[in-house]
Parts: structure tokens; sequence; C-alpha cells
């Protein structure tokens, strides 16, 4: 059988284009197939944050001992170690190369962009001059640079097999079938499909027509089906990262204001509300309803104003203030948000229980007035109280799709496993099309990020090198 090319990417997002590059540096003819107008997927939307440990940026900073032991160790701890060992061993341990390829082409992290962008103590989120634009842009140069077929706005409908031993000979686009030595399947997640959405992640299925995703349209689960086709088993069910949202608008929030008290329906705090992302949605959900209420008094709605932390995001453009007065005062006319003249009627018609309510504002109202969050330890500096009617309460919900974790099984390798346990012969994936890397809880910004590059760039050597042994021998 004569080959089209000895390894297809089925995807052109960070994870796909990773693997390509590879494939085609370890010797592999390669066509990338994408089915957008252009390379870069959801990670060219992306904030473009890098999680890893024991860098050369770290180092720059003066973080001499992190390494991918404590990264592996954190990264099992965090999520209970109820993720697959091996592919978190194989993250952490090529997290750090791995961003030291995406540096070589010409991506900037610089020391001072780093940050602790989970709950650990160190700093490991690596964040991207120009943020994932500027990571899919180097990504997609280096693809031009090399001799990569690239088919833009174009969609796999099927993978070939063979029909004696399974393996993956290749893909289908249209009337057309293209024979290859292996594929690859890096199509990101399905947070644009609500079928898969309702199918594979029903927790965040439960919040309705709350329910949004930030990621690229065409990520609609093209990989998790042509995965089955082929007999990969689909792993990692009800997994993702959902970022709390007021509601108001169809926008990312990525400022949550110091000064609101999250409570539950029983009328109790339940979280430093100023955790970090990776963590919240969890802590939210698994109140009372799945949600929680932010409240805030007169005071401090008319007192609300952009965070001068965020300002270059608000001027331009891409992302809007919504913890602001005068948003705050539109979305309480439109009934978005509670009002009420004291807090026992604001308990009645948000269903938190009255008493308990007063006891916890009164509780907090006592902190703020000391100066210290007793139970919490939210910083002091930022804390208000809530003593002047009317009194507000924005229901939250972790609703926003930011990515899906459900996936085809893999190996360390990038290998596609089938429900018997057993390799592929000639698929691979990585990325968000791959289940088993990200686990329950996200361990911080750049999670996501890293998973791509690093078993994107797995997936095409191995790829490379599978459909060099299976090449076939003149004679």
């Amino acid at each position: 059988m004569n080959r089209d090319y000895d390894v297809i990417i089925v995807g052109g997002g960070g994870a796909g284009m990773s693997a390509a590059i590879e494939a085609h540096d370890a010797g592999a003819s390669v066509a990338l197939i994408e089915a957008d107008v252009r390379l870069g997927g959801s990670t060219a939307l992306s904030g473009g944050v890098y999680y890893a440990a024991g860098t050369s940026v770290q180092r720059a900073k003066g973080i001499e001992d992190d390494t991918s032991d404590a990264m592996f160790e954190y990264y099992m701890t965090l999520n209970q170690y109820r993720v697959e060992p091996s592919l978190a061993r194989t993250l952490s341990d090529n997290a750090a190369p791995g961003l030291e390829w995406l540096i070589g082409t010409g991506v900037e992290f610089t020391p001072g962009s780093l940050y602790s962008s989970g709950v650990e103590s160190v700093a490991r989120g690596h964040a991207a001059t120009g943020n994932g634009a500027a990571i899919a842009e180097a990504l997609d140069q280096e693809v031009r640079r090399r001799n990569i077929d690239v088919a833009l706005k174009t969609r796999v409908q099927q993978l070939q097999t063979n029909r004696d031993n399974g393996s993956v000979t290749g893909v289908t686009v249209g009337d057309t079938v293209i024979q290859s030595g292996a594929v690859v399947l890096t199509t990101g997640g399905f947070g644009a499909n609500p079928d898969f959405i309702a199918r594979y992640y029903p927790e965040a299925a439960a919040h309705g027509d709350w329910v949004w995703y930030i990621g690229n349209s065409n990520c609609i689960g093209d990989g998790l089906v042509l995965g089955e086709q082929a007999g990969a088993e689909i792993v990692a069910h009800n997994r993702g990262l959902l970022l709390t949202t007021p509601n108001f608008r169809k926008e990312l929030e990525v400022y949550v204001p110091g000064w609101i008290v999250y409570v539950n329906r029983e009328g109790s705090r339940f979280v430093n509300e100023l955790a970090e992302y990776a963590v919240m949605s969890g802590c939210v959900n698994a109140q009372t309803g799945g949600s929680c209420f932010a409240i805030f008094d007169e005071t401090t709605r008319l007192e609300a104003k952009p965070d001068p932390l965020y300002a270059d995001l608000f001027a331009s453009g891409m992302v809007s203030p919504n913890w602001v007065s005068d948003v705050l005062e539109e979305q309480a006319k439109a009934g978005k948000i509670i009002v009420a003249d004291t807090l026992q009627q604001l308990a009645q018609k948000a269903g938190i229980r009255p008493g308990a309510l007063q006891t916890t504002v009164d509780e907090y109202n006592a902190d703020c007035d000391s100066g210290t969050d007793t139970r919490f330890f939210k910083t002091a500096s930022v804390m208000k109280p809530v003593r002047t009617p009317p009194f507000y309460a924005a229901e939250i919900r972790p609703a926003i799709v930011c990515l899906t974790s459900t996936g085809v099984r893999i190996d360390t390798k990038a290998q596609a496993i089938d429900g018997q346990g057993l390799v592929i012969e000639g698929l691979f994936a990585a990325g968000e099309t791959a289940g088993g890397v990200l686990g329950e809880r996200y361990i911080g910004g750049g999670n996501s990020i890293a998973n791509a590059i690093v078993f994107g760039r797995i997936a095409g050597e191995n790829a490379a090198n599978q459909a060099r042994r299976s090449a076939p021998t003149n004679t």
C-alpha cells in the first residue's frame, strides 16, 4: 500500500502544531489538517500561561531548587491521586524541556511574569509575552519553515483502519482517502458541543443555560469520535475546568473583587473569596445547589471600580469590567442581582437561611473592623463591611467551560489505548483530545498548555517512529 504521508496530524492547535514539528524533525513526511481558517486552536485564545518546574526562567528569578519531583508530588496530591500517575510523571518531567523548546521558537517568558498560578507555594506559572496568541504564532512560523503540508477549513470524517489487525492507516476527508503510517488526534476538547457536554461533562451541563465555552468554536469533540471509530477507550469522564460567573454577560471572568462575601444557602462563608480559580469552581460546586451568593452592600456598590491590575485588559476591550458600580446597578435592575432593604429580606429572596446569614455578616463585619479575616485569612485591606442598605446578592455558578478533560486513553508515548488495554497501532492523541492527563483539579494556570506542548511533542516523535517501523519495503 502506498502512503501519501508518514504522519497525519488532525487538529492544528498547540498540541497539533507541536506534533507536526516534531514528526517532521524526526524524518517523517507530515500533513496537518485543521478545521478552522487558521492554525492556533484554543491555544491562540488562551492567556498563554505554561506550567513547569525547574526552568531557566525560575532560575533567573532566583528559584533554584524547584524540581519535576516536586511538581509531580503537587500534581498528584491536589488531585487526591485520582489521575494517571505515569501521565502526570511524564508531564512533570517534560514540562521544563517543553518550555525551553518554546523559548527556542521565539516565545518570551520573562522572570517578572512568573507567578504561583495554582495553590502551590512556588511560582510555576510562566506567562508568555503576548499571551497564547504569541505561542500559537511562534508555532505557526515553525510549521511554515518546514515542508509540512497544511490543509485549513478541512475536517476529517473517518479513520482508515487495517481490517486484519485494527491498526490505523489513514483518514478520510470528504470522499478522499489519505493513507499514512500513523495518525495523531489533536482536535482539542468538546466545549463547543452541547450534546457532548451533556454526555461527558454532566457537572457543567447541570448549570443549564448559564453554561458557555471560551475556547475555539471548532472544538466539538472530533477526536473522541474518531478515536472511538478505531476502538479507543474514552476516559476521565466528567472532568474539565469550570470558571465561576454571576452570568451578567457571556464574558470571561478574570477579576473577582476582594470585597465580595461568598455565602452558601446555609448562610455560611465556605472559602477565601480570593482563592485561585484552579480550586474555586470545585469549592462552589460542592455547595448546596451547586452555587453560592456574592453578598455586598450599597456603600460597596457605589465605590466599586475597575481593578488597576486589569487595566490593560479592560482598555483592550478583551474583557469588560463586571464588578463596577454602574454595571452592578444595571444588573440589579435587570433582576440578575437580588436587592433587599434588610439582610432578613435578602436571605428570604435568595433562599438563604436567614438567621445564619445575619450571624455570618456580623462576624465578617467584626473582622473588617479588627483588620483580620479570622476564618479564611483573606487579605484584610480588600475587605469591606456589609452594613448599609440596600443589600445585594448575586448568584455565582461554576458555569464557564474553560476546557474539557475527557478524551482518548493514552500511554506515556501518547499511543491510543483500546478498551482491552492494548495499544492501537498507528493512532496517537495529545492535548485536550487525550484523557487521563488533566485531573479533577486544575493544578494551576498553564496546566493545559503544558499538557498540549508536552504530549504533542511526544505524539509527533513517536508517530514518526511508528511510521518508520511500519513503512512498506521496496522489493
